[in-house]
């Protein structure tokens, strides 16, 4: 299935994950066993939790001092229409504890994607939070029903990845476009042969009611929650089916849910277009090995790609595809941007390392070619959660006109529509509507976010009736705990319910 470009990426993980300190310490587990009211009658939510350390070990280069981590398995069922009968799903689920003073409860978290693990973001933000937070709250997260270590969806192989990664981001000519195609139904209907009438239950809507059960099996009356970019829609969701529930939520890397397919790729389109030219602006002031031109030597080296692609060490090619994957993954955040005109440099010189270091991070490929299940699940969540409006023949269409508005992503993101275009499964699209009885939301937006446009933010917190809108003038995916500014006012709704002030902007730095 040909990736749907960096749509709702949440590598918010991977730029949080720095280091920590040494020891820690643990605590008694304890098994929560409150029920959660369903639409179709109730369901007992509880969780066993036992000290997992080596979960923290294995993700951080060191543990920080003074946090345990406890692990467990929450059993929810896979149709929340119908809770009492069928079989269920395994959420995997870990809770970070520092030294607590002034307990509030537990804060929920997800990174986005769909597809990426909010386990894994939990313990990064353990040595990322600020303190005053980590004294007050758990930090619980829990990999998403089809997500790592959650009842995985696996349904494509290693090599269809590889061809679908490296396929060619704009194919101009019918037959490769038509080839495209082919390769995006065999893999969607892959995964239908595979799950059949189960594939539509990975849907948003169910696992915002997974939500409910994390809620309830962590013992607490009403969720706070942590969400960024596709978190900010899982939460969106959870607080209209669930209004009532809501104690403080923050939804950061805001996403729309009113937008159409055809509006969310083309703000995509435009968001790193956008954050390309910044890019391209910092490297001429750097005197980065991309050249005084890095778009011109990008397009250069894509052209080039199609004919005589350079050779890795793995066998692979970097075509342009995965020339075009890899610049993208970088345009998440300014952090990477050094490596970025590093990779560039090397590949006008013929070593295609670094390029294939940033596509293959972000693409969750190992060193053996074999990949993780973030774009199985993320294909499917997204499907399921389209409405299936758009052909394949609008697809074609808007490739056409984007090579001309945005000539670097506009094709690809227009190519990506093909993706739910061929989706052979029954929808389940989530609601889109206010949040009526929910308390203030935060919902917090990046001027200059390529991954969710900035244009967002409002529509998100208009549409839930609620939402109060926090702006960070920055560059990049995301913006909390990036500055002080924006630490202060989020710190102080968490922790106090202290709603920000009307408007309040933040600035870069």
């Amino acid at each position: 299935m040909r990736r749907i470009a960096p749509l709702l990426a949440g590598l918010v993980a991977v730029v949080l994950a720095t280091a920590g300190c040494t020891a820690r310490t643990r605590w008694v587990p304890r098994e929560a066993r409150p029920s959660v009211s369903t639409p179709a009658g109730t369901w007992s939510a509880s969780v066993a939790w036992q000290p997992c350390p080596e979960q923290a070990a294995d993700l951080l280069a060191q543990v920080p001092a003074g946090v345990s981590y406890d692990c467990g398995t929450l059993r929810v069922p896979r149709d929340w229409s119908s809770p009492g009968a069928g079989p269920t799903f395994d959420l995997a689920l870990i809770r970070a504890r520092g030294h607590q003073s002034g307990r509030i409860g537990s804060l929920v978290v997800n990174p986005g994607g769909p597809g990426v693990s909010g386990f894994d973001l939990a313990v990064y933000l353990s040595t990322q939070l600020p303190a005053e937070i980590l004294q007050r709250f758990d930090v619980v997260g829990f990999d998403p029903r089809g997500v790592a270590r959650s009842s995985p969806v696996r349904c494509f192989t290693d090599d269809d990845e590889d061809e679908s990664f490296g396929s060619d981001p704009d194919p101009v000519s019918q037959a490769d476009f038509d080839a495209a195609v082919a390769l995006d139904r065999r893999m969607a209907a892959g995964c239908q042969a595979k799950y059949g009438d189960a594939l539509p239950l990975f849907s948003t809507e169910q696992a915002a009611r997974d939500m409910d059960a994390v809620r309830a099996a962590v013992g607490d009356a009403k969720l706070s929650y942590l969400g960024y970019s596709y978190g900010s829609l899982l939460g969106a969701v959870y607080a209209q089916l669930f209004p009532g529930r809501v104690r403080a939520m923050v939804l950061d890397g805001a996403i729309d849910p009113t937008a159409s397919a055809e509006a969310s790729a083309e703000g995509q389109a435009q968001g790193f277009e956008h954050a390309f030219d910044e890019f391209a602006a910092w490297c001429r002031r750097q005197s980065c090995p991309a050249g005084r031109d890095p778009r011109a030597t990008v397009s250069g080296l894509i052209a080039a790609s199609r004919a005589a692609p350079v050779r890795f060490t793995d066998g692979r090619s970097a075509t342009s595809g995965w020339i075009l994957t890899g610049v993208a993954a970088a345009l998440y955040s300014p952090g990477a941007w050094r490596t970025l005109g590093d990779a560039i440099g090397d590949l006008t010189r013929g070593d295609a390392a670094k390029i294939f270091q940033l596509a293959d991070g972000y693409a969750d490929r190992d060193a053996h070619g074999h990949y993780s299940n973030k774009f199985d699940s993320f294909g499917t969540v997204a499907c399921d959660d389209d409405p299936g409006t758009t052909t394949v023949a609008r697809a074609r269409e808007l490739q056409a006109q984007w090579r001309v508005r945005y000539p670097l992503f506009g094709p690809f993101m227009a190519v990506g529509l093909v993706t739910c275009a061929v989706w052979p499964a029954r929808r389940d699209p989530y609601p889109t509507g206010p949040a009526t009885g929910a308390p203030p939301i935060v919902v917090i937006g990046t001027t200059n976010d390529p991954a969710t446009p900035y244009a967002q933010t409002a529509k998100l917190a208009g549409m839930l009736g609620v939402g109060r809108v926090l702006t960070w003038q920055g560059e990049g995916h995301t913006a909390y705990p990036q500055t002080d500014c924006v630490r202060r006012a989020v710190d102080g709704y968490l922790i106090r319910l202290a709603v920000p002030a009307k408007g309040l902007t933040c600035p870069s730095a």
